[in-house]
C-alpha cells in the first residue's frame, strides 16, 4: 500500500504538540543533593559556618530559621517570598502580616549569609536555598547531630509577596483544633503524621504569652496545673501582640535542645498551645505522640524526611523566579 502523505497543517499541530511537551518537561528541573557542587562549592560550608556562630551566641537563632522555613514554604512555596521588604510597589509584603509581625525572626541572620554567599560566589545561590540550608544546620547544632541529613537544593526566589497570603496558609492559629491543623497540612501536600513529626520542633524557641493565655490559661483546659501556676507568674492575664507580650521558652526541660522532649510534654500536658494539646485528641495522632516520645531516634528519622518534604512545597526551579543579589528585594534589571 502506498504511503500517505500527511497534509501540512497536521505536521505543524504535531511540530507544536512536541514543542510544548518539550517546554512542560523543562519547565521543572527537580531539586539536587550538591545542587552548588560545581556552581559554589563552598556554598553549604559558608551558610553552617555563620549558623554555627549565631547558634552559639544565641541558640533562638537556630529555632528561628526553622520556624522561618516553615512560614516561607507555607505561603508560595519555597521561595523566600517571607524575606521581601515593603516597597512602594509592594506595601504589604508577607512579613507584615500578622502571622509574622512582629514575631517571625532571623532576617539578619539571612542578610549575613547572603553577604557571605556574595562575597564567595557572587550571583549563584537563592535566598530560598539559603532558607532551606540554614534550617538544616540549625537542626543539626541544635539536635547536637542527631538530627543530620542533606538537604536538596536548586530553588528559586519568587517576586510575588503580599501580606494577604499570610492569612489564608497559616491561619490556624495556635488555638486550633486538630481537624484544622491536618487540613492545613493536606493543603501543602504533607499529612498528618508530618504535621505531628514537624510540631516537635515547638521543643526550642520560645513563644509570645498571647499566643496561648487567653485559651490555656483564662479559660479551663488540660495544661498541667503546676506549669500553669508558673505561666501566670510570667504572662499578663491580658497580653496582646504588640502590647504587654512577653516570651517564654516553649519546653523548660529541654529549651536549647532539638530531640523528643516535646512530645514528653505532649503526655505530661506541659505544652503550651492548644494545637500542641490537639495530638493526643484522636488514636492516630495519639499513638504518634507515644512512639516519638518512647522510642530513641524514631522522631528524628521522621523529622529529617518531613524537612525535606516541607522544603519542597511548591518551589519555583529552572527558569522560573530569580536568583535575588538581595535577599530583601527583587531584582530588577
Amino acid at each position: 500500500m502506498a504511503a500517505v502523505a500527511a497534509k501540512p497543517h497536521v505536521l505543524v499541530a504535531f511540530a507544536l504538540l512536541l514543542l510544548a511537551v518539550g517546554c512542560q518537561a523543562r519547565s521543572f528541573w527537580p531539586l539536587e543533593i550538591g545542587y552548588y557542587h560545581d556552581k559554589c562549592p563552598q556554598a553549604e560550608a559558608v551558610v553552617k559556618g555563620v549558623m554555627e556562630k549565631a547558634i552559639s551566641q544565641n541558640p533562638g537563632n537556630g529555632a528561628a530559621m526553622i520556624r522561618m522555613l516553615f512560614h516561607d514554604c507555607f505561603v508560595e512555596g519555597c521561595d523566600a517570598s517571607v524575606l521581601l521588604d515593603p516597597t512602594p510597589f509592594s506595601p504589604t509584603p508577607e512579613k507584615l502580616s500578622p502571622p509574622n509581625d512582629p514575631t517571625l525572626r532571623g532576617f539578619e541572620l539571612i542578610d549575613a549569609i547572603k553577604d557571605a554567599l556574595e562575597a564567595a560566589c557572587p550571583g549563584v545561590v537563592s535566598c530560598a536555598d539559603i532558607v532551606a540550608f540554614a534550617a538544616r544546620d540549625a537542626s543539626c547544632i541544635l539536635s547536637r547531630g542527631k538530627v543530620n541529613f542533606q538537604m536538596p537544593s536548586g530553588r528559586r526566589d519568587g517576586t510575588f509577596s503580599n501580606a494577604s497570603e499570610p492569612l489564608k496558609f497559616l491561619a490556624p492559629p495556635p488555638t486550633s483544633n486538630l481537624s484544622d491543623l491536618v487540613a492545613s497540612f493536606v493543603i501543602k501536600g504533607l499529612n498528618t503524621e508530618d504535621l505531628v513529626v514537624l510540631s516537635g520542633a515547638h521543643t526550642i524557641g520560645r513563644s509570645h504569652c498571647s499566643s496561648f493565655v487567653s485559651d490555656r490559661l483564662n479559660t479551663p483546659s488540660d495544661i498541667n496545673g503546676g506549669l500553669a501556676a508558673f505561666l501566670r507568674g510570667q504572662c499578663p492575664a491580658d497580653a496582646t501582640p504588640g502590647g504587654n507580650d512577653p516570651t517564654v521558652m516553649q519546653d523548660v526541660v529541654t529549651p536549647n535542645k532539638l530531640d523528643r522532649q516535646y512530645y514528653k510534654n505532649v503526655l505530661s500536658h506541659t505544652v503550651l498551645f492548644t494545637s500542641d494539646a490537639a495530638l493526643m485528641t484522636s488514636v492516630e495522632t495519639a499513638r504518634m505522640v507515644v512512639e516519638n516520645a518512647k522510642i530513641p531516634g524514631w522522631w528524628e528519622d521522621r523529622f529529617e524526611k518531613a524537612m525535606v518534604k516541607m522544603a519542597g512545597i511548591e518551589v519555583k526551579t529552572g527558569h522560573q523566579g530569580q536568583i535575588r543579589k538581595n535577599c530583601r528585594a527583587i531584582n530588577h534589571y
